[in-house]
Order: C-alpha cells, then structure tokens, then sequence
C-alpha cells in the first residue's frame, strides 16, 4: 500500500510544530520561574519563617518537631521542610536552594498537565494541541506564579493531589495495572505530609463524587482499599506518631495532637482557631478572584462552559438511549476527565467557600481548571477551523481580553506620566501609601500600598507590562478573527511569559519593603557574638533577620501568631520579653540592637528616648543602644 504524499507531508509539519511547541514550553519555565529563583531575598514573614525552619531542621538534625528561633513551630506538616532541608544540605543555604523544590514541583505541575491531557485528548492534531495548551497555561497563570513567590506547600500539595487521581483515573482503565492503586494511596499519603488533612478530604471527596456519577462504587471491589490504606498509613502515620510521642500533652497543657488536628484543622475551618491571625475573603469577592488567579485564560471560560454543557448532553442523551443509563458511566478517557476535573475543582471552591480562606488556599483547582479551559479553547478551535463557524465565544472572549489589556496598559502608562518628575528611588517603601500592616491577613494585602508615587520605582517593569499587555492580547484577538487559533493563543502565553517576567523584576524593587535581608546585612557588620538582637513586635514583621542572621532573637511583646504555641511548652528558650525586659537591658551595658517595623515605632520612640540609629529601610529601623 502506498502512502499518501500528503498526509506524509501533514505529519511531518505537525510533527515539526509540536517540537518547536516543547521547546517554547521549556523556554517560557525556564524564563518564568528558573530565572526568578535567585532574587529578591526571602521575604519577611511565612517565606523567610519557613525556610528558617528548614534550616533549623538541618543545625538541630529533628526531622520530626520543626523549630523556628529555638521555639516548638507544631501547626504545619513537614514534608516541604524535609525537601528544602535536603536542597540545603546539597546547595547549601541560600534564596536558590530554599525555592528549588518549588519551583520543581511547578514544572512538574505542568508536565502532569501536558501527560493528562494527551492522555485524555488523544496524541494528534488537536488533542496534542489540549496537552500543549494545558501545560503553557500552568506556567503562564497568573495565580501559579504569584502563589510560588513565597515558600508556602500549595503547589506540592497540587501536585500531588492531581497525581493521586491521575492514577485513580487511569486505574479504572480496563486492564490497567495494581501499582496505579498503590501509588495513588502513596501520593495521598505523601499529600497529608505536605498539608495536613485536606490532603485526604480533597481527593477522596471528588472521588466519592465520580464514582457517585459515573456508578463506578460498583468495582469498589478493584480499589485495593484494605492494602492501599494500609500503604497509606506506612507512609503518613509514622511523624504524625513520633511528633505526638516528642510533644505530648499534660493536664495543663495541650500537646502535638491537640493543636495540630484539633486547633489547626477543625478550629481552623471553623473559624474558631486560636490565635486569630488569618481572614476570610468576602464571598463575592473570593468567587470574583479566580478571574484573576487563572488569569488570562479564566476569560476563556465559556469554552470550556460549552464543551461541559456539549458533554452532558451527549451524555444525557446516550442514556436515554439505553434507557437510563448514563453515558458518563461507560465514557471514554477523555469524558471521565472532564468530569473528574469539574468535580475536584468543585470540591476545593466550595470547601473554602465554607471555610476560613486565604487567597491561595485554592491552588489545588487550578489544574483541573486549566485543564478543562485548554481542552475548551482546543476543542472550540477544532471547531471553527473544521465547520468554520465560530464556536465557545472564542473570539469574544479574546476582545474581552484585548479591552482589559488596553485599559491596564493604559492604567500603567496613566502612573508612569504621574511620576515622570520623580527621580529614581531604589528604596520603594518611602514611596508606598501608608497603611497599618499589622491589619493584612490577606497574602495580597501589600496591592493596597501602591501610589503613583511608587511609579518611580517601578518604571521599567511598569513600562515593560504596558507594552506587553497592549500589544499580547490585541495581537491575539486579531489572529482569532482570521482563525489563526493555534497562533494566537501562542501569542497571548508568550505575552503573558513576558509579563510574568516585568513581575518579576518588580518584585525585586520591593524586596527592601518586603525583606529585611538589607537590615540583616547592616547588623551582620556591626553585631558581636555576645550582643543582642531582638524584634520589637511579632517575629513575622522580621522573620528573614533569622535566616540571613543564623542566631536567636529575643522577641519584644511578640509572644503572637505562630511564635504563641511552642511559647507554652516549659522547656521553650527564653526569648520572650516584655517593654519592662527591653528597658531594663537597653540601660545595661551589653549592646542591643533593635529592629523596629514601621507600625511600632512611634511606641519604640516613646519607650526608648535614648537611641541610636544604625539603619533604616522602607520604613523599618535597627536601634542599638551603643555608637
């Protein structure tokens, strides 16, 4: 039989299109988040009070109770520690080791996205064209990137989430292999390591939810329950038995077991959790977010509306075919897919919904979410390029995307023509609105300090993104009108690549307002062994002082937040004074020095009249009661 010349030829330009694709994959991780693992310094709070507890994991060698400054830290699990440890021991202690197993695990996201996604959709045209696009999405979110700037477990707990049902999906498979049951149960055990409870609860809930639809319970036979959970307790039960064992509770006193699943996680949902140093988002407001959190692609959402709405009609009229059965129950990969992944995005959003919330705790939606928008964008551009009839509101979608560019350009350009007077000032925290800090509960809170101003700090990322985001989204929107979908949407990822990277470099014109490394460093110079340092206020105000300092800190009026707890045991370092301790020493004759957050200096001031300044930065002081 003879091949056809031009179907030879068709392969091979797809073939030669999919490798330029890979690489452009590559290409955009490595700009994106490889080249944004050396700068800024770690950040003041959970960024640097993190990795100072993975650092002291690795000076104290307990792998079971983590520590920060000396002080039992008992409220989160410890696998994102144990990886960082290990990156420390290999690379030694630095910002690049502390975000390596991160920034690992968000190109891992996006590779499991690529995997199932051709998994699902299939190996050709347009199914190679959903894994690509799942992929370039994960690594163009903007959530993704935003909630990887500080060294918090969310996307290992995604990863490991998604690959837990991955293989319970592909489990089910006829003919498929133990070892997918045996993993998944590995994955979840290693997902309660990383953060807790919810790590269970997500992926047994969708399931419990797919196998409701789909009518699947029916092989609750094939799912390895009493092994698998017996491979479960193997992996997650050992540190939960140790930690409980080394941080017992006594009459008095709560212990490990007490405060990590009863305040931390029950309290915690509850909103009855002690200490009270977290929020809740609005409900209109914590929906509305995940525009932005997916953004670009959330603006694409009526395709992947329409490919849902076109499924379970199909489904609803299989079963009607075969009277009453659903067609989800015998559907294809790619069906079950499709239903899995509305179903996890389902169970997270709704949880948080009820729950005490933080902007990021929803990360482990976000992969079933891009995942069903690239299959919706790729599907609807099938679509239109084979019936060539426009369909998912493409085209709408990207003139949507291309007015919310214009006017952000515009918003940009508005703030750089404000400030065009200002000269150049490397230190931005002097230019930021004034707002009390000591009130942001929210990870986001810091968007609220922007001022024209602030402009002046920020020209080139400012000018770089105006650029961007004019010219990525009008390009695209205009390649859809000529149906030059593939392209296009390659235009829009590369853009917001591009724009992820000015974010970048913005960030690291903050890192004086949001780090103190520069103070550490001022203190470093002078400080003997012998001297003290200490923090007026809460630790998290000056959390990277312990990292870059290596040595403890006394904490003025700051037995708060996450330093409260391990302060309750009788063996925790006495670190802990009062504005009595801080006067009686600062007359004595050692030397202190002070560091003092913005929104406790006027306090400091009138404590401590006799003082001297070594350094300030963006608000922030070191006193020192000596020359």
């Amino acid at each position: 039989m003879i091949a056809n010349p031009s179907l030879i030829a068709d392969e091979k330009l797809r073939a030669r299109k999919s490798s330029f694709s890979y690489w452009a994959l590559a290409v955009v991780f490595l700009a994106v988040y490889v080249g944004s693992m050396f700068t800024p310094g770690l950040l003041d709070d959970a960024d640097s009070t993190h990795a100072e507890a993975a650092r002291e994991m690795v000076v104290s060698g307990d792998y079971v109770t983590l520590h920060i400054n000396g002080v039992r830290y008992l409220e989160k699990a410890p696998l994102p520690y144990w990886l960082v440890a290990i990156s420390y021991k290999i690379l030694s202690v630095n910002e690049f080791s502390t975000r390596l197993p991160m920034v690992l695990s968000v190109m891992l996201l996006g590779l499991l996205a690529f995997w199932w996604g051709r998994r699902a959709f299939g190996e050709r045209a347009f199914g190679e064209r959903t894994a690509i696009y799942a992929g370039l999405f994960v690594y163009t979110c903007a959530g993704v990137y935003l909630f990887t700037r500080v060294l918090i477990p969310e996307v290992l707990l995604s990863l490991l989430i998604a690959g837990a049902l991955y293989l319970f999906l592909t489990a089910l498979e006829p003919e498929a292999a133990a070892w997918r049951w045996y993993a998944g149960y590995a994955l979840i055990a290693l997902g309660v390591l990383t953060k807790g409870l919810i790590a269970l609860v997500f992926p047994c809930g969708a399931a419990f939810f797919f196998l409701l639809a789909t009518g699947d319970w029916r092989r609750w036979r094939e799912f390895r329950i009493i092994s698998g959970s017996a491979l479960f307790l193997a992996v997650a039960a050992p540190w939960h038995i140790l930690a409980g064992l080394r941080n017992p509770g006594t009459a008095d006193h709560h212990g490990f077991l007490w405060f990590y699943f009863v305040n931390e996680h029950f309290l915690r949902f509850l909103g009855k959790r002690y200490p009270r140093d977290y929020n809740k988002l609005p409900a209109t407001l914590y929906w509305s977010l995940h525009l932005v959190w997916l953004f670009p692609w959330s603006l694409y959402l009526p395709a992947a509306l329409t490919i849902g709405w076109q499924e379970c009609a199909a489904g609803w009229r299989s079963g009607a075919a075969k009277g009453g059965q659903s067609g989800t129950q015998k559907g294809d990969f790619a069906s079950r897919t499709r239903l899995l992944c509305w179903i996890l995005a389902g169970v997270v959003l709704v949880f948080f919904a009820v729950s005490t919330n933080q902007e990021y705790y929803t990360f482990p939606a976000y992969l079933p979410l891009l995942l069903l928008l690239a299959d919706g964008i790729a599907q609807c551009e099938r679509t239109e390029c084979a019936l060539n009839q426009r369909a998912g509101w493409l085209t709408t979608s990207a003139g949507l995307l291309a007015i919310v560019g214009i006017i952000s350009s515009a918003l940009l350009v508005i703030g750089l023509w404000q400030s065009r007077n200002l000269p150049f000032e490397p230190d931005i925290g002097g230019l930021l609105s004034k707002q009390d800090t000591s009130a942001y509960t929210l990870s986001t809170s810091h968007m609220l300090d922007l001022s024209y101003a602030s402009f002046a700090a920020l020209r080139l990322p400012a000018a770089l993104a105006a650029v961007v985001l004019l010219v990525a989204p009008l390009l695209s929107f205009v390649l859809r009108l000529y149906r030059r979908h593939y392209f296009a949407t390659w235009a829009l990822g590369a853009g917001l690549a591009v724009f992820l990277v000015a974010a970048h470099i913005a960030l690291g014109r903050f890192g004086p307002y949001l780090s103190s490394k520069e103070l550490a460093q001022e203190i470093a110079a002078r400080a003997r062994p012998e001297d003290q340092v200490m923090i007026y206020g809460d630790q998290a105000f000056g959390s990277s002082l312990l990292f870059y300092l290596r040595r403890p800190i006394d904490l003025v009026e700051g037995r708060t937040t996450s330093m409260w707890f391990g302060s309750t045991f009788a063996d925790a370092p006495k670190i802990y004074l009062s504005d009595a301790d801080l006067q009686r020493d600062w007359a004595g004759n050692g030397r202190i020095f002070l560091f003092v957050p913005p929104q406790q200096k006027a306090r400091v001031d009138g404590l401590l009249p006799a003082r001297f300044v070594i350094a300030e930065l963006s608000g922030k002081y070191v006193y020192s009661n000596q020359r």
